[in-house]
């Protein structure tokens, strides 16, 4: 199953893609990592999603990521006398605790955190921004506002609060029975929604302890302005840009888009670019000339990955969706442009041994031309820093450890096989070169760069680079 493009693709599973079937042909058509979508998901789907993809993995002997997104705090409108109501520009509107069933002058907001917080002049946005509030005047329990966009409001829709920071957890009671069940069963990444602020990692940190990597969805412009102190504390980032677009001028996004994948390569950990990417493929065979270019947009960014929502959740055509980001992606990794492009903005080296030994690792690389870079890497922290340098050579990750493995299947260029701990300096070589023959990166004859810790199976530890010559067995010949 070796893929031809660098960029990884995420998809989400649902009621058009939760067969065992599907998921094995979504998998064969390019899925990299499943995403489970904890609003939409019980337990015991949880489980049943969980052993399918295990399933795959099995039948092809490579590591398969999967993503369980949690649903975080969702803001809700209560509900209406006759379902909806009509507002007017102009005209007061509030929002109180009262349990009365709402109407065009008042209905209730059942969250207390949002009157400690609000203040005069912050907005808020109801349904996706169709609705758009501005706050006059905040009591304990009241809050009067002046319609400044109307239209129609109905039952429990949706409040976004780009201007406040509200006082409350990103986890929820349903988030930690959610995130409890997921370690449960050894997910590879956890997703938090609606990040605000640095303490709301720490404290997913605190609850995961380690046994699955942190996602930090984007899409909050209160996050945005902490985005360094927020990528010190997580092991990866997505752009989501639906929600994002909401809580800011939708004109602001691809710029913040930009600066966040930016922000991720520097620091070198994956960058998930999310939301709408191929929308009109729910219901259409073919997508939009514009949906291709926004997904050649993150793919020439240098992005680890392209996620599909909707799109293979519950569309019509979920195959043909990650088929057509499969193509779009090869295609633009193609382009005589892509590396200039993509090197434009290169990070540097961090200062220490490790992390200069793989700068020059691309350097060598694309200097002699080699088949492939074969990195060593058992905590993970090899394969990362390998795909930070965005080499053109092909990186085959070898881990004798599966959890890092399915870790890994998120990152940019990383090839993952499982393979056993090695022996010594000799059989790490041999193993390397047979492993790059086996997969279809080096024939025989070329020559692979291989990156180890030496002593061997020391974590962290990036020491040693060593050019070898695949010999017509797929051992080293010299």
């Amino acid at each position: 199953m070796k893929r031809n493009r660098r960029i990884k693709i995420v998809a989400t599973l649902g009621p058009s893609s939760s067969t065992p079937e599907k998921i094995g042909e979504l998998f064969e058509c390019g899925v990299d990592v499943f995403r489970i979508n904890m609003s939409h998901t019980t337990h015991e789907k949880l489980l049943e999603l969980h052993t399918s993809i295990k399933n795959v993995e099995a039948n092809y002997s490579r590591p398969i990521g999967i993503l369980v997104d949690l649903q975080g705090p969702k803001l809700r409108v209560g509900e209406f006398k006759n379902g909806h109501a009509e507002l007017t520009v102009g005209e007061i509107f509030n929002l109180d605790l009262n349990d009365a069933p709402g109407d065009e002058t008042r209905v209730k907001l059942p969250h207390p955190e949002i009157f400690k917080g609000i203040k005069p002049g912050d907005r808020l946005l109801i349904n996706d921004g169709k609705i758009r509030l501005t706050l006059i005047k905040a009591t304990p329990d009241n809050l009067e506002t002046r319609i400044e966009v109307g239209g129609t409001i109905s039952n429990r829709k949706g409040v976004s609060l780009p201007d406040t920071l509200i006082p409350v957890s990103a986890m929820t009671k349903k988030d930690r029975k959610d995130l409890e069940c997921a370690l449960k069963i050894s997910v590879d990444w956890v997703a938090l929604s609606f990040v605000q602020r640095p303490e709301d990692v720490s404290e997913a940190k605190a609850l995961v302890r380690g046994q699955a990597a942190i996602m930090v969805k984007l899409e909050k412009p209160s996050a945005l302005n902490r985005l360094d102190e927020i990528i010190e504390l997580t092991d990866g980032i997505m752009v989501a840009r639906g929600d994002l677009g909401v809580e800011m001028p939708i004109e602001k996004v691809p710029g913040a888009q930009k600066r966040i994948i930016t922000a991720a390569r520097n620091a070198g950990i994956p960058v998930v670019v999310a939301t709408q990417m191929l929308e009109s493929m729910i219901d259409s065979p073919v997508p939009t000339r514009a949906e291709v270019s926004d997904v050649a947009t993150a793919v020439y960014e240098g992005a680890d990955a392209v996620m599909l929502s909707a799109e293979s959740a519950a569309g019509d055509y979920p195959v043909e969706a990650v088929t057509m980001m499969d193509q779009i992606a090869q295609q633009i990794e193609c382009d005589e442009n892509y590396l200039t492009i993509l090197h434009a903005h290169d990070p540097a080296p961090e200062p220490t041994a490790a992390d200069a030994i793989t700068a020059a690792a691309r350097t060598i690389a694309e200097t002699l031309n080699l088949a492939a870079i074969v990195c060593y890497t058992s905590s993970g922290t090899t394969g990362l820093r390998a795909a930070r340098e965005r080499p053109h050579s092909p990186i085959i990750a070898l881990t004798p450890i599966a959890a890092t493995g399915r870790r890994l299947s998120l990152v940019w260029g990383l090839h993952c096989v499982l393979s056993e701990d090695c022996l010594n300096l000799e059989d790490m070589v041999d193993k390397a070169c047979n492993i790059a023959y086996q997969e279809g990166y080096a024939a025989a004859g070329s020559r692979i760069l291989i990156s180890a810790g030496i002593p061997v199976g020391t974590p962290g530890a990036t020491n040693m680079l060593r050019v070898a010559f695949v010999g017509q067995d797929g051992k080293d010949s010299l």
